[in-house]
């Protein structure tokens, strides 16, 4: 879970201060990523010389650094390499030795930068150890920059290409990497196995052709080949093995004389590393090793699967920098909540017919006919996409009338849940690159089961590998804490439920109902918003010197309750709860005093009395909660208890504005307490380890 950026040019004139200028500016735009640490590589001012810089905190810290080393920033480069990451810890604690970490020896013969994890890194380091190498960390980076700088010493006639290939067999885990060698200049390596990574082209000329060739081979005859366990493969017998092995032309880079043509490379985890420069980006499939040098583009996978494509196709970024910028807000978060009203229209244009109460789904349009014949539907997310899930599953029961189950998706895989070839499997995912979800897809495709997949990213994994699919449209979300992604996957999965009930008459009234619904959405989320005042006056008065929160919820309403209580517990650090306010009496009751802050979701729907007796039960015990009700509850706005007037909505919408002030509320408490919004502790936006 770090954000990895890499930039070349070739045959375009740049000096140090712009490199290092990009190499920033990349980094600024992954912070949300990692942000314990960040560090670059960049060619230094002699012959084969690597200079690395690397702090601890933010990128701005890394920046400060760096002016104080003062490097000769006035030296140009008509080519180089420069690749950089921020960080999140995986391994090793937070220190500044951490910057050896992504060099193989003192020389920084072999520069590594890493998102994923390696599972496998104690076992190489012990084999390295053997083998005469010292670690100056505890990160399983270090080990990928040590492996590679062990098989070019035992092969030295190695290329760029097979040296990354035997380095990545060796490798288990997740991960993207880029490589950067003192023994190729010029040259980098890029590599991923589910982790993202993709690379931005930026030519003064339209390119000749919108694809790289994907070329096929093996490692025969090379040293280490792959059979054996790894301490067989690192004895490195020696082979034959010529360097100079015939590669297919990079049509794309070369002009109509077959000559490169000036270009520049952005590689990054993430399109908003590269949308400032280039709106042309390849992503890369997880086993593709990418090469880059004199001006070309080459992509090597080791075998050709059945099935799999022989190009890579150049894709055209549909974002814009300013969607990704702050505007006029503080921070991110906030600037993702007041979005909501555009985001949620944007997840439904050209879906939702308002005037003949009809919804398409493109990306389903094949599959629905199989999706409503499944045994049945699971749902596999993480996290908020999991509260997203478990929000919309009663709609989805009621419509469909197919068994939906909601899960987790590391206890689905932990429990290696039974699947079956009629099932129905859908992914949920805001970056469609989470580890836990991505290894569950996976596991239901080896069991024939149909997927699908519900992300906000284009190009992603899950958008590749799944059967089918519906893309969200909620726009770049930068914000660890997800905010309009829920609303927008709400929507979405909302959407699906009444696609598959488009043929059952009986449940036309119904649909109608909701598609009316849907057409107010935006508009009462402004009104919603409009009550931040209120809610940031509440926070400080009742709840910023508490300690522990409960939120009570029941129905659809318990989602909720708990992604109200995740959303605290992410940006705030106060301990909350969600609730099942049926539970109430099972135990939960015992926590209940005139000091505890609690907050019972209690707007109308068929649930209403029943919630309205756990509210009773609360104040019975000298509770003094705080209730989100509907505007115009004469019952509860009658001055006793403290209020947020939510507008009223078909039940099954009635969570997208119930949320909102949920969002609010873990927002000004972090401001309150002073924490940074955007990037809390311990956490990322992406999570691509297990």
């Amino acid at each position: 879970m770090c954000g990895i950026f890499g930039y070349l040019n070739f045959l375009v004139e740049r000096d140090r201060a712009y490199i290092i200028n990009i190499l920033i500016s990349g980094l600024s735009r992954l912070e949300y990523r990692g942000y314990d640490s960040a560090g670059l590589a960049i060619d230094g001012d002699k012959e084969n010389e690597v200079r690395l810089f690397k702090e601890v905190g933010k990128v701005a810290e890394l920046r400060k650094m760096i002016d104080q080393a003062k490097p000769d920033t006035t030296k140009v480069f008509n080519t180089h390499v420069g690749i950089s990451h921020t960080r999140w810890a995986t391994h090793a604690d937070n220190n500044k030795l951490i910057y050896k970490s992504y060099r193989s020896d003192l020389k920084s013969e072999f520069t590594v930068v890493h998102n994923g994890i390696i599972t496998n890194y104690r076992e190489l380091k012990t084999l390295l150890e053997k083998k005469g190498f010292i670690f100056e960390s505890e990160t399983d980076t270090e080990c990928i920059a040590k492996l590679a700088k062990f098989i070019f010493d035992n092969q030295p006639s190695v290329d760029f290409t097979t040296l990354a290939k035997l380095v990545a067999k060796e490798l288990e885990g997740a991960f993207a990497l880029l490589f950067k060698s003192v023994h190729f200049p010029g040259e980098v390596i890029a590599t991923r196995k589910g982790s993202p990574l993709l690379i931005g082209v930026r030519t003064e000329k339209k390119l000749k052709v919108d694809f790289v060739d994907v070329e096929f081979g093996g490692l025969e005859g090379v040293v280490g080949e792959a059979h054996g366990s790894s301490a067989s493969r690192l004895g490195l017998p020696h082979g034959h093995h010529d360097r100079f092995l015939r590669r297919a032309q990079s049509r794309a880079f070369l002009n109509d004389e077959g000559m490169p043509v000036p270009v520049e490379f952005y590689l990054a985890s993430d399109p908003s590393a590269v949308i400032e420069y280039t709106k042309r980006v390849l992503y890369l499939e997880d086993d593709d090793i990418a090469h880059i040098y004199d001006g070309e583009l080459h992509i090597h996978r080791l075998r050709r699967e059945e099935g799999a494509s022989a190009i890579r196709l150049i894709q055209t970024l549909e974002i814009e920098l300013a969607e990704i910028m702050k505007g006029s807000f503080d921070h991110f978060m906030q600037k993702e909540i007041f979005e909501q009203p555009d985001s949620v229209i944007n997840s439904m244009r050209g879906r939702v017919d308002f005037v003949h109460k009809t919804v398409t789904l493109g990306g389903l349009r094949n599959y629905i006919s199989t999706i409503r014949r499944c045994r049945r539907v699971i749902f596999v997310a993480c996290g908020t996409s999991y509260h997203s899930c478990l929000a919309t599953r009663a709609i989805f029961e009621e419509l469909s009338e197919i068994p939906i189950s909601v899960e987790l998706a590391s206890d689905f895989l932990d429990r290696k849940t039974p699947i079956f070839r009629d099932d129905t499997c859908v992914f949920v995912s805001q970056s469609g690159e989470t580890a836990d979800t991505m290894l569950a897809l996976r596991y239901c495709l080896e069991r024939g089961a149909l997927t699908v997949g519900i992300t906000n990213t284009v190009g992603s994994t899950l958008s590749r590998e799944t059967h089918c699919g519906v893309h969200i449209n909620a726009g770049p979300e930068v914000g660890v804490a997800s905010t309009k992604a829920y609303t927008s996957q709400f929507i979405v999965m909302v959407l699906m439920a009444m696609v598959l009930a488009e043929d059952r008459i009986s449940k036309a009234r119904r649909r109608a109902d909701i598609i009316d619904g849907l057409s107010r959405i935006s508009e009462q989320i402004k009104t919603v918003l409009a009550s931040a005042d209120h809610i940031k006056k509440l926070c400080q008065e009742r709840l910023m010197d508490h300690p522990s929160l409960l939120i009570l919820g029941r129905g659809a309403q318990h989602a909720t309750a708990l992604e109200g209580s995740l959303k605290i517990k992410e940006i705030s650090y106060m301990h909350s709860e969600g609730i099942m306010a049926g539970e109430l009496k099972h135990g939960v009751l015992a926590l209940v005093d005139e000091n505890l802050p609690i907050i019972i979701i209690m707007t109308k729907d068929h649930l209403y009395p029943k919630v309205q007796s756990a509210l009773q039960q609360v104040t019975a015990r000298k509770g003094r909660p705080i209730v989100i009700c509907s505007e115009g509850d004469r019952e509860i706005d009658n001055g006793v208890y403290t209020t947020i007037a939510i507008p009223q909505t078909v039940d099954c919408l009635q969570g997208l504005l119930n949320v909102i002030p949920f969002q609010l509320m873990s927002y000004w408490l972090a401001i309150a307490r002073g924490y940074d919004v955007d990037f809390p502790r311990n956490l990322a936006k992406s999570v691509t380890v297990e």
